[in-house]
């Protein structure tokens, strides 16, 4: 899930990215275009709701591809994104527009 926010007279948005409810992890990282696809540099903060969230600020009127690393194994898109791409490992990347 994403929640989009503008701050009024900023060049970016704000995004708060949640990792799917029925996923049950360890641990969460965000990676995508925005981190170079690094699979360590974003982790995500587990909620008390047993979602991880991390907020990310990103250039508004751009697109950004990017997917949930669950455990450090298990890939999982956002299924709640602004639309998805293929990606060369025959799936799916998500897509959050800023």
């Amino acid at each position: 899930m994403l929640e989009k926010s503008y701050p009024k007279g900023k060049s970016y948005c704000k995004v708060i990215f949640y990792s799917p409810a029925q996923i049950k992890a360890e641990t969460v990282h965000l990676v995508g275009d925005f981190n170079n696809w690094d699979e360590t540099k974003t982790p995500m903060k587990k909620g008390k709701d047993g979602r991880f969230s991390v907020t990310m600020q990103l250039d508004k009127g751009k697109e950004f591809q990017f997917r949930y690393l669950v455990n450090g194994t298990e890939w999982h898109n956002d299924w709640e994104a602004d639309k998805y791409v293929p990606n060369p490992f025959s799936g799916d990347n998500s897509v959050v527009t800023a």
